[in-house]
């Protein structure tokens, strides 16, 4: 038989050489690692010195690797965000809404709590309101003008008190039914409502015009004392309602005095408040002896 081209080592010297060479490094390996551990192990800052240097040799290429490696994630972070940017866009958008949403609701209640307290803080301390209630609708389409109140007998309205709002007068009860009742406007065309200037006594009657003004009609004829941005203000003549509340603001001058728009307008009011009817002969008191034996 052909002598086998690949020979054992055992026939070979080289061989056997380098085999027993690796066993003496091995073991000389194994044994200076043995000692440097257990010199480790009992005098741990003996290789401080040699530990810095090896970092500071391979701090180089760490820190490279590094900013490497945090390279790639910020790239993988844009690519990433670059494909989520639609849905995060949308769901943004809705955020937005609902915040828009609930900031709107939350004005809204500011609103009406501010014109809750308007409402209450406008009375003095003798004229307490008889009901505070909504404006639930109002007539538009004709010279006559109405409203509906969500109030009624049964809360203590009665026919004749005058109805206001935290800017001014708004009308007064025209009919009161249990639970509701109906508003006679100051815009209406059988309104007549005497007032003054606010300031003086120039003195006049508002009367409805069947739409959003009213005619400002003054008692004493002559040199029309008017000025557009005068405010009218109830005068308390002929009972229903007390003096000194807002009415109307001059906004054009006529022969016998002027149009004037309403300062409470009804279809931007919400709440009102109903007073009890205003008593000239009860605001000035219990006449004196001598005014009764005056009268008698």
């Amino acid at each position: 038989m052909a002598p086998s081209g690949q020979r054992r080592s055992s026939y070979s010297k080289r061989a056997q050489y380098n085999l027993f060479t690796g066993y003496i490094v091995a073991g000389a390996g194994a044994l200076i690692g043995a000692v440097l551990l257990g010199i480790s192990f009992f005098q741990p800052d003996l290789f401080g010195g040699p530990r810095g240097a090896a970092n500071d040799a391979v701090s180089p290429a760490t820190e490279t690797a590094a900013a490497a490696r945090t390279g790639t994630k910020s790239l993988w972070d844009s690519v990433s965000g670059y494909y989520r940017a639609g849905s995060k866009n949308a769901e943004l958008k809705r955020e937005m809404q609902l915040a828009r949403i609930r900031l709107a609701e939350a004005e809204a209640l500011r609103q009406e709590n501010v014109r809750l307290k308007g409402l209450l803080d406008l009375q003095e301390e003798e004229r307490k309101p008889v009901a505070v209630a909504r404006l639930v609708g109002s007539s538009a389409s004709s010279t006559r003008r109405f409203a509906y109140l969500g109030a009624g007998s049964d809360d203590g309205v009665m026919v004749g008190m005058p109805v206001r709002s935290p800017r001014g007068v708004v009308g007064r009860i025209l009919e009161a039914g249990s639970t509701s009742s109906r508003v006679l406007l100051l815009t209406d065309s059988e309104s007549v409502l005497p007032v003054r200037r606010a300031g003086d006594e120039t003195v006049a009657f508002a009367e409805g015009r069947g739409d959003s003004l009213l005619r400002i009609k003054l008692i004493n004829l002559g040199i029309n004392p008017l000025q557009p941005g005068d405010l009218f203000v109830t005068s308390g003549a002929g009972g229903y309602y007390p003096p000194g509340i807002a009415v109307a603001i001059v906004t054009e001058l006529t022969d016998d005095g002027g149009l004037a728009r309403i300062v409470s307008d009804p279809a931007a009011t919400d709440y009102v408040a109903v007073e009890a009817i205003f008593e000239p002969e009860a605001a000035l008191g219990a006449q004196t002896p001598i005014e009764e034996e005056l009268g008698d």
